[in-house]
């Protein structure tokens, strides 16, 4: 058997009816898709910055939803309500809760389709079935270029192949497990004003919003066919206070910028360092600080 990593651990069974010990990989959900912004490498800092105690977990932003799958990991949310303004991600998530296994069947017809010629094909095709339209997603979102998702101005899915050799298009055994964590979360596609409405107090909100731009080139926040302006994020800052107000545990993560910085500036501010890595240039990678701000 392969050494185990994070995402899972082993536990060793013996069958009384046969004579061995029969080793079983026990999988924890991690994020399914590839998502710019993505929370996975910055886990810790989220873990060591989460409120003791809370009742239900809200994600407005929820992309790849590391923090709410290593929260269901630690067995510390019983009940979740998952956002986000995206109705093509919110669609696979509610496949992937709802039918995991026509969707493995489904990915299983692509999973050695990576070539250039496919994926073009693939991308042009509207399918609407759902479960077709969430394996198209997903095929699109492991072998496109760096794992973006963008849209143009007609909501079209515009990224270029990406040339990985050997792109995993079918991880069965997380997709199982997805699903499974998946049970105790409500999804919506909403605003996220709309999304925390039902949040009360002692409930633990996270946002994960497009961040602001640190430069006029680093502008992306093209995941729908809206941008998030300046005038959204005052919006989000406006939202976050009326939760503080609520008495909800609210942590936001965003840009170390003049703007974030000024908008939040009564609420606790740290300085965390995260790898930047959608930049087409490799010289325009590198780690970044980001600010992580609380009310608690």
């Amino acid at each position: 058997m392969n050494n185990l990593n994070s995402v899972g651990t082993q536990c060793l069974i013996t069958n009384q009816n046969r004579n061995y010990t029969e080793a079983i990989l026990i999988v924890k959900a991690t994020p399914f898709v590839k998502w710019a912004g993505g929370k996975r490498q910055l886990l810790s800092e989220l873990d060591y910055s989460l409120p003791k105690t809370f009742n239900n977990y809200f994600e407005p932003f929820v992309g790849g939803g590391a923090l709410f799958f290593h929260l269901k990991s630690k067995r510390i949310v019983n009940k979740a309500i998952l956002n986000d303004y995206n109705p093509d991600l919110v669609g696979v998530y509610k496949i992937v809760k709802n039918d995991v296994n026509a969707l493995i069947k489904e990915l299983a017809s692509l999973k050695y389709k990576n070539n250039e010629e496919t994926f073009y094909q693939i991308r042009k095709e509207q399918p609407s079935q759902p479960v077709k339209k969430a394996a198209q997603f997903l095929y699109l979102n492991k072998t496109a270029f760096n794992g973006l998702y963008r849209v143009n101005s007609k909501g079209k899915f515009n990224v270029p192949f990406g040339k990985y050799k050997n792109p995993k298009i079918l991880d069965e055994k997380n997709l199982l497990a997805v699903s499974k964590a998946l049970q105790i979360g409500e999804i919506t596609c909403l605003d996220f004003e709309q999304a925390i409405e039902k949040a009360k107090k002692e409930d633990f909100v996270y946002f994960d919003p497009p961040y602001q731009p640190i430069s006029k080139t680093s502008n992306f926040t093209s995941y729908t066919t809206k941008d998030f302006t300046e005038k959204d994020q005052e919006r989000l800052s406006q939202c976050f206070k009326k939760l503080d107000k609520k008495g909800c545990f609210v942590m936001l993560s965003n840009s170390y910028v003049p703007l974030i910085k000024e908008l939040y500036k009564e609420f606790n501010q740290k300085i965390v360092m995260a790898g930047r890595t959608i930049n087409c240039n490799g010289n325009g990678r590198g780690k970044i600080k980001e600010l992580l701000i609380t009310n608690y």
